[in-house]
């Protein structure tokens, strides 16, 4: 309903109050994907490095290392570049366009001839990746219903691990020169990616634009329409539904225009405790991952005797762990709430690390021994690292959370993929337990920060529209 320049809508509610059903399996089959690709495409690189080096680019150790750098950058500046579009242009047009960027791109990357091309490619492929993510998390939790938002969020987040796990499975088969000549076996895999990128663009065109996109830039009608397609599609799944609440509309102004300088106060001055608290959570995480995960071969090799070849096995069994613990694990931050779960799995995963520094130091583990409290240790950490990009993609309002979500994106991924595996390489190369020990210590003690952080300033945000947990910036009284 329309009062001169503003309105009241019921769309955040209706869709909230939509019982589970297939239009959301839908949602996340065809969206949730991405975490699945940028797996997919992490673990290809290093598991084709051999191949790369020995095919007809002849690329050296460095060069490989130049163009992960590259995927790096293309993906911190896609994820911020990409995010002010979806912000912009909406969440449809830009979830299609950063799909087709990727599928492009690692397409072109197995047809690359030398060392630039390949750089090139791998730095629009991360491009692609990076504004899928901004694109996505916000697109997906503005469709799901409230009370699931928590639970979805973390085991989409955890699905990259599923991506790791068919990278190192896939470059076995097509590196296997039984079944295709190495020099044509990674360029397949990278194919792959791009096919997969193909087949995720045709099943996204049953998804719609997001109503709460088009209800905060003005467009209440086609908002109320898409609204009611989503219901009747879901009506015609899970039968009759709920009535929609009492008091559940929200005005609007239809002619707020979002500027830098309101994105800037609205981080920075209307919620600078959140804004803590994401760049902690984000920061933690990423450091204790990718300094854990990005030099897991190197202590095996050197400080275990494993063979190189043996090491997929036991990346494998951490995969399978990190995916598991925030599909086991969601429900609890949506049932017991997000402060206890998010201050419990940042705590705990500090703690344990703290005990894993000690005996690593001590020699008391075998390589068995150390992937199996590896496996404990990020069965429960890979729930606390998915909880810092839900954290961040619900704490902040509707116009910004694409270019918010992009923001700390890009500085988790920055920090994690620069400082955290430069860091623990460099101590790994003295050769030193004890020294590798207090890079342990380290990233425990981040984790522990960050959970005494959230016990501080956590946000109830479980079984909250998105709407009550951060007010639109159209809002009006």
């Amino acid at each position: 309903m329309r009062v001169g320049t503003a309105f009241e809508t019921d769309v955040p509610a209706r869709l909230d109050r939509l019982p589970w059903s297939g239009f959301h399996w839908l949602v996340i089959m065809a969206l949730g994907v991405t975490w699945i690709l940028d797996g997919l495409e992490v673990t290809l690189v290093g598991s084709l490095a051999g191949a790369i080096r020995g095919s007809s680019l002849a690329l050296s150790d460095t060069e490989i290392g130049v163009a992960a750098s590259c995927y790096l950058a293309g993906a911190i500046l896609g994820a911020i570049g990409f995010g002010y579009l979806t912000d912009r242009l909406g969440r449809k047009r830009l979830f299609t366009a950063t799909v087709a960027v990727y599928a492009v791109a690692t397409l072109a990357t197995g047809a690359s001839w030398d060392f630039w091309s390949f750089a090139v490619f791998r730095f629009v492929t991360g491009a692609g990746i990076g504004g899928e993510y901004s694109a996505i998390n916000s697109a997906i939790q503005e469709l799901i219903p409230a009370r699931c938002r928590g639970w979805t969020d973390l085991a989409i987040n955890g699905s990259f691990w599923i991506g790791a796990a068919l990278g190192a499975l896939g470059s076995l088969v097509v590196l296997d020169p039984a079944i295709l000549p190495q020099e044509v076996g990674w360029r397949v895999a990278f194919s792959v990616g791009g096919v997969l990128g193909l087949i995720v663009i045709a099943l996204r065109r049953y998804i719609p634009e997001s109503p709460r996109w088009l209800m905060t830039h003005g467009r209440v009608e086609e908002a109320e329409r898409v609204v009611g397609e989503i219901e009747a599609r879901v009506a015609g799944q899970a039968g009759p539904l709920p009535a929609v609440p009492e008091g559940s509309r929200v005005r609007l102004s239809a002619d707020h225009r979002l500027t830098m300088l309101e994105l800037a106060r609205t981080i920075v001055a209307t919620y600078p405790q959140r804004a803590v608290l994401g760049l902690v959570l984000m920061a933690a995480q990423a450091f204790f991952y990718n300094a854990i995960f990005f030099t897991y071969a190197l202590v095996l090799t050197r400080f275990y005797g494993i063979k190189a070849g043996e090491v997929g096995g036991y990346i494998l069994a951490f995969a399978v762990s990190n995916f598991m613990g925030p599909l086991l694990l969601g429900h609890l931050f949506d049932r017991l709430g997000r402060r206890i779960m998010i201050t419990a799995t940042y705590g705990l995963s500090g703690l344990m690390m703290l005990a894993t520094a000690a005996l690593f130091a001590q020699g008391a583990l075998s390589a068995v021994g150390q992937t199996a409290v590896w496996t404990a240790i990020f069965f429960v950490a890979s729930a606390a690292a998915s909880s810092a990009y839900l954290t961040v993609s619900e704490s902040f309002p509707l116009e910004v959370r694409a270019l918010v979500i992009a923001l700390f994106y890009a500085i988790g991924t920055a920090i994690g993929g620069i400082a955290g595996p430069t860091l623990f390489g460099a101590l790994i190369d003295t050769g030193s337990r004890f020294s590798i020990m207090w890079g342990y210590v380290g990233g425990a003690v981040l984790m522990l920060g960050a959970a005494l952080t959230e016990a501080r300033l956590g946000i109830k945000a479980e079984r909250q529209s998105l709407e009550a947990v951060a007010r639109p910036l159209s809002a009006v009284e």
